[in-house]
């Protein structure tokens, strides 16, 4: 049985490149290929590929919170986030949501082979490019949560959203909520980040993680 893969990229050149790497590399691989967290979320369910190949930065739903999601409803399904950065911070917060792998996308070309086999082990592969502090980060026993991970899923999507430039009515529309119910989660998230301006939330945002400048 052939090996099934969904790749995740909000970039149609970045899918049809890892593509094309993976037809080369692999025998007779089954793909799918989806824009978008949610999008990933729906072909999974369906497809259930053996490993997902998952972009960190993406609208709408980012790649850390697709990751939890994953872990939570389809946990059979192994995934690897490709990223264009190497920052530790951002690697140890994918491991914690549940990735397997962690690929930096300028190397991906030779990793990729290597990633996917060791994910099929079970084991954790994570890009030599990325700094060793991260071993060093995972393994602390004192875990001190961000405050990103003090909001729900519900609050950081809302947020991620409204970084991205979205109105309460467009964020209503697309999460199928009521605009008081997405200015409910918009207060509450304003209180437990201690941050009351639009700016100051975008700002938050880009500093997690949650949304990329390059986006």
């Amino acid at each position: 049985m052939s090996l099934r893969l969904l790749i995740v990229d909000d970039h149609p050149l970045m899918r049809t490149g890892i593509r094309v790497l993976l037809e080369r590399t692999l025998q007779r691989p089954s793909i799918f290929e989806a824009a978008d967290g949610r999008e990933a979320l729906e072909i999974a369910a369906v497809a259930r590929p053996d490993i997902v190949l998952l972009d960190i930065s993406m609208p709408g739903l980012n790649g850390v919170d697709t990751v939890r999601r994953f872990s939570t409803d389809l946990p059979a399904c192994k995934v690897i986030m490709l990223s264009m950065h190497c920052h530790e911070e951002r690697v140890v917060q994918c491991l914690r949501a549940g990735a397997m792998g962690y690929l930096v996308k300028d190397g991906a070309v030779t990793e990729v082979a290597a990633a996917i086999e060791s994910v099929q082990r079970g084991e954790i592969y994570i890009s030599p490019r990325v700094p060793r502090l991260v071993t060093r980060v995972l393994d602390r026993e004192t875990d001190v949560s961000s405050p990103l991970e003090l909001l729900s899923a519900r609050q950081r999507e809302i947020l991620q959203m409204i970084a991205e430039g979205q109105s309460t009515k467009e964020i209503s529309h697309r999460l199928n909520l009521s605009a008081k119910t997405v200015e409910s989660h918009r207060r509450a998230l304003m209180q437990r980040l201690d941050i009351y301006d639009i700016a100051g939330l975008a700002r938050f945002a880009v500093r997690s993680g949650l949304v990329a400048l390059e986006s």
